[in-house]
């Protein structure tokens, strides 16, 4: 079904905005191309030694892992950074990709992650690869159902990213925007419309306390919510 039909005609019409607008025209032959590629450079041994993790992590651990890509995992490093994260909340560890990038922002603003993962198996290729980088101390990782476990947090959230069961977004919404500090973001992941669940989709634009923008929505899309102070 498409997710974004099921949204009622204002919300419909406020979700195609953030829509990639359509090609550009193509260059006039002969003008030089400009290049956006880049790619993460550390800035000191700190950096170096959790980059070289996420890459060998990338090569050998992340397919079918359910980790998103790498571009996606710079992006969590600088919406965490850049909003001086304390304190970051995941739902869903995986092998640890994303937190990886998380560390490298909590790193520099001596934050901590909290991270929540089902499965056995990748939560403790998760610990093992939070150790090799050298980040295990910061980083806690919760086993179990995290629709129960996170009750239990009572800690201040400064950003909130949501990769896990989709249908359970709105759950995750509901028992952990509360903690969310005023200017906190909640950040959610596969917000592309195969895969968005419409009623998160709703929660997040329909509530005046939240502001709601979609990036690289031509790829695996990221919905990233403030909570309004």
């Amino acid at each position: 079904m498409n997710a974004l039909r099921l949204l009622p005609a204002g919300l419909l019409a406020s979700a195609c905005l953030a829509l990639p607008a359509a090609a550009p025209a193509q260059e006039p032959a002969g003008k030089p191309r400009v290049s956006f590629e880049a790619k993460t450079l550390p800035a000191n041994d700190v950096e170096t030694k959790i980059l070289g993790v996420i890459e060998d992590v990338f090569a050998n651990q992340r397919r079918g892992s359910m980790s998103v890509p790498t571009h996606d995992g710079r992006i969590l490093r600088v919406l965490a950074e850049s909003i001086g994260a304390k304190h970051v909340v995941e739902l869903g560890t995986s092998v640890g990709y994303s937190g990886l990038w998380f560390s490298l922002a909590l790193k520099a603003t001596g934050g901590k992650l909290t991270t929540y993962e089902i499965d056995k198996d990748r939560a403790a290729k998760a610990r093992a690869n939070f150790a090799r980088a050298g980040v295990g101390d910061i980083i806690t990782i919760v086993e179990g159902d995290a629709h129960v476990e996170v009750t239990k947090l009572k800690e201040p959230i400064d950003l909130l990213f949501l990769d896990a069961d989709k249908e359970g977004y709105v759950d995750y919404l509901n028992k952990l925007l509360p903690l969310v500090k005023p200017g906190g973001l909640i950040v959610a992941h596969n917000m592309v419309e195969r895969m968005a669940h419409p009623p998160y989709l709703q929660a997040i634009t329909t509530n005046p306390a939240l502001e709601t923008v979609y990036i690289n929505l031509s790829e695996s899309g990221i919905g990233v919510t403030l909570k309004k102070r």
